[in-house]
């Protein structure tokens, strides 16, 4: 797995990754969605360096000019519903990209103990596309590889990129030999580990209920 790891260089992405975690800062529901979506935006721009182009002759008023066009066979999948902020911001820079869903949700069967539940799914063909698959966090990693088990059954996918926000150490090592090699992760951040639930620390809470409120 190839591993972009984007605060690594300082940016104004910090300015949006610090305002996610404050306390106070998130408990605003609009200002934090918006904040995933920028970070969706920034990681989509990177990420678009690693693609391939083919020139085209492109026609204005004045004359003809050859533009280095990216490459059209592309999926974004976005897990449920906590990806969909970071979808917005992906497909405000990839307006042509096709999109699926996807829900993943951690079912606990006992104790801190769960098993990842897949109950829906609206995907096109992935047969030789390229997929990007978005969740803004990367915890344990059962969740993203729950998910391509599913989505790999929609055919022969040509390359796979991992956007996500936060990501845990733990959660990358554990994703790595269920992914192909020439798989790209694009990470805003990542933290050093996981508590006892399964959640990231320091983290900032859960993505889903502070984007979309608290759920049963």
């Amino acid at each position: 797995m190839i591993i972009h790891l984007l605060d690594s260089t300082n940016s104004v992405l910090n300015n949006f990754i610090s305002e996610i975690r404050d306390l106070n800062i998130q408990k605003d529901a609009m200002r934090f969605r918006r904040n995933i979506e920028r970070i969706g935006e920034i990681l989509s721009y990177e990420l678009s360096k690693e693609l391939s182009y083919t020139i085209e002759d492109i026609a204005s008023p004045l004359g003809i000019k050859k533009i280095a066009i990216c490459e059209k066979d592309l999926v974004l999948c976005s897990v449920l519903r906590a990806g969909l902020p970071l979808h917005q911001g992906i497909l405000n820079y990839f307006d042509q990209i096709e999109n699926a869903f996807i829900s993943a949700y951690r079912h606990h069967t006992s104790g801190d103990d769960f098993d990842i539940k897949v109950e829906y799914l609206a995907s096109p063909s992935l047969d030789q596309k390229i997929l990007i698959l978005a969740d803004p966090m990367l915890a344990t990693g059962s969740s993203l590889i729950a998910v391509y088990k599913t989505l790999k059954k929609l055919g022969d996918i040509k390359q796979i990129h991992i956007v996500a926000v936060i990501a845990a150490k733990e959660g990358i090592e554990y994703i790595k030999n269920s992914f192909p090699k020439n798989t790209h992760l694009w990470v805003a951040t990542i933290d050093e580990k996981l508590n006892n639930k399964g959640y990231i620390i320091p983290g900032l809470g859960d993505a889903g209920d502070l984007a979309f409120g608290t759920k049963l």
